[in-house]
């Protein structure tokens, strides 16, 4: 995946799109007329969206109703933006994440998610987050008030890219996960992954950048990347994960 794709496309293009115009994602890649991601849409918006644009779907995000230091869904990734409040009105929320087809939905100003989320129902904790669609345009330093990063990123073109997006910029915790650890947790996402996350440790540790680096590499196939990358985001958060 070539540096263009992520951060420096959206400093270029000064605005958050969704799967369906850029047709990537840490999530399943279904977004096209059809496909899992669109019929979930049609379910949940009621067919608004059917014949709509691309360029006009909603973006997607989370609640962050816990207060977490390293972002409301970190199962997408390990950094994350913070939204002005002026975006809450057109904002819909959904428990559990749309790829459950959950029946519970809610909007900034009233909602029962929360309680649905904290208390859990058996799920992992990647899996805990209110999922938010934001309907209309996503813009750096209007709509999008910071970007945290990780400090894996500092001093790479991840952290100049991010300075080029026209809101502030702040730093998380981190995450980081020992290889020993990683062995400890094969059951988790099984062995393959560990035997990547093995390959591509720097002296014995995972890092985002780390990750990002396998997954730029071509050498493992996506999934085993986003399975490593959940990994890192379950059992190497700041605090122990």
């Amino acid at each position: 995946m070539g540096r263009s794709t992520v951060v420096e496309r959206m400093a270029a293009e000064g605005v958050y799109r969704s799967q369906f115009v850029t047709g990537v994602g840490n999530g399943g890649l279904t977004a096209f007329e059809g496909g899992d991601r669109w019929r979930w849409e049609s379910r949940m918006f009621g067919g608004a969206y059917d014949r709509a644009p691309v360029c006009a779907r909603p973006v997607y995000g989370a609640l962050d109703w816990a207060g977490s230091a390293v972002g409301a869904a970190p199962r997408f990734g390990s950094c994350f933006f913070r939204l002005g409040e002026s975006v809450v009105g057109r904002t819909t929320f959904c428990y559990p994440d749309s790829t459950f087809e959950p029946s519970a939905f809610g909007v900034g100003e009233r909602m029962g998610l929360v309680g649905l989320a904290r208390a859990g129902g058996g799920r992992d904790v990647l899996d805990e987050y209110v999922e938010a669609q934001v309907h209309g345009p996503v813009r750096w330093g209007a709509d999008v008030v910071e970007v945290v990063l990780d400090p894996s990123f500092r001093g790479t073109w991840v952290e100049e890219a991010a300075g080029r997006l026209g809101c502030a910029v702040s730093w998380h915790g981190g995450f980081r996960l020992g290889v020993g650890e990683l062995r400890r947790r094969r059951g988790f996402r099984g062995s393959e992954v560990v035997e990547a996350g093995e390959r591509v440790a720097v002296r014995g540790w995972l890092t985002p950048w780390v990750v990002g680096g396998a997954a730029r590499s071509g050498l493992f196939e996506p999934r085993v990347v986003k399975r490593l990358w959940h990994c890192l985001a379950r059992f190497g958060a700041p605090g122990g994960g």
